[in-house]
Formats: C-alpha cells, structure tokens, sequence
C-alpha cells in the first residue's frame, strides 16, 4: 500500500484496522464501526472520503467490496 496524504486521525484508524491482507477478505462495515468505535453512517462516509483520496477501492453492491488501492 502506498502512502496516501492528508487523511485524518478518523480516516487512518479505519483504513489501519482493514487489515485485508491478514484477514483474506475485507471487513463489513459493521466490523469497522464495531473496531473503531463508530456507527455505520460514520464509517459510509469515512469510506467515502478514503475512496476519494484513493487509499482504497470499492466494488459498489459488495459487503465486503472492499480493498487497499
């Protein structure tokens, strides 16, 4: 994974607690919330935002659509 700049203190405990590799599949959104202390909706948009500055890639209708640009 590269570096990605600029995510917040919110945004790299989610994306340090997506520990794909380790676990050979992505985490729901739900296992992130419950890791990290945060409710769904706040974990939607922090997912968002890391899409957005490409630190991760999502496939769109997946659960665990989820992985590490």
């Amino acid at each position: 994974m590269h570096r990605v700049e600029h995510l917040t203190e919110t945004q790299e405990r989610v994306l340090r607690w997506q520990a794909i590799a380790d676990r050979g599949e992505a985490p729901t959104v739900r296992e992130i919330g419950d890791a990290v202390g945060m409710r769904s909706a706040s974990v939607h948009y922090q997912l968002v935002e890391l899409e957005t500055k490409q630190a991760i890639v999502r496939t769109p209708g997946r659960a665990r659509g989820i992985r590490l640009a």
